[in-house]
């Protein structure tokens, strides 16, 4: 089943279960997944890595707008925001741990034999590649620039 699919699938029960949030949260995945597909104009629709780094910036901007909430002091703005990030969550996969994502960046910097802060942006594109959609960009950055330094 398709990413669409599904998300029309869960859109049916936000209704019928009458989850206002929930049903927000879907729309704007439908919506982005439909202007995405319309952008690239491919009769297949979207591959799965586009439709995973589509989730995750639908996600990165809700998380975004929940912090700028928070920081002004508007607890109920942010509090929409997060629950919306979490419906989308749904669907993308498995997120790796820190601790994972950890060796994974450590055996790249072996392969590409990394040894300072010049060789962060080979370290981050090979990273970037092999855990898109695993793991968060700035997750992946913060580490590499740890094992870097």
């Amino acid at each position: 089943m398709s990413l669409q699919e599904k998300v029309m699938v869960e859109m049916k029960a936000a209704m019928r279960a009458k989850d206002s949030m929930k049903l927000e949260a879907l729309r704007a995945v439908k919506s982005a997944i439909l202007l995405a597909a319309t952008e690239t104009s491919s009769k297949d629709g979207l591959t799965e890595d586009e439709e995973n780094k589509l989730l995750q910036k639908l996600v990165k901007q809700r998380k975004d707008s929940a912090q700028i909430y928070k920081e002004q002091g508007r607890e109920d703005l942010a509090e929409p925001e997060l629950q919306q990030a979490a419906v989308i969550e749904q669907f993308l996969p498995e997120q790796l741990s820190e601790a994972e994502i950890e060796a994974e960046v450590e055996e790249i910097i072996a392969e590409t034999g990394a040894s300072g802060m010049q060789d962060m942006g080979k370290v981050m594109g090979m990273a970037s590649g092999k855990l898109a959609g695993r793991a968060d960009g700035k997750t992946i950055s913060g580490i590499v620039r740890k094992k870097l330094a």
